[in-house]
């Protein structure tokens, strides 16, 4: 299951729309992990403390259930729009942890992290299996 849904946010959502501050609220409690990650980068990024506009994650998770909380929140094309909008900062993902986000006005940066290149020169055996 990707997502611990309350009962209360069930019963919302048979009714009609759920707000994007109750699907954040769902995934930051869910996805505790993934939730961090993103939140840390959007503070890095948002401060461009590398110069390069933007912030991503070089450190694979410390066990599988991370792994699988990052996998399911950039896998799903709700929460990840979700959490693009709530950061109003772009994703890209490169493997099983290299996650990074990006500020407006960092179009170029974000145009060169996902090439096919940039995903080529970021593979290693190690991550074969990730």
């Amino acid at each position: 299951m990707s997502l611990t849904v309350p009962p209360e946010l069930l019963d919302k959502a048979e009714r009609g729309e759920v707000s994007d501050a109750d699907f954040i609220a769902c995934i930051r409690e869910s996805l505790p992990y993934a939730w961090s990650l993103v939140s840390g980068l959007a503070e890095r990024a948002g401060a461009d403390a590398d110069g390069t506009g933007f912030a991503a994650n070089e450190t694979p998770p410390p066990g599988e259930a991370e792994r699988g909380q990052l996998l399911r929140m950039v896998a799903s094309d709700a929460m990840r729009a979700a959490v693009e909008r709530h950061f109003g900062m772009r994703l890209a993902f490169q493997n099983c942890h290299r996650l990074a986000l990006f500020p407006p006005g960092t179009d170029d940066a974000y145009a060169a992290f996902t090439t096919p290149r940039a995903q080529l020169l970021n593979q290693s055996p190690e991550l074969v299996d990730c």
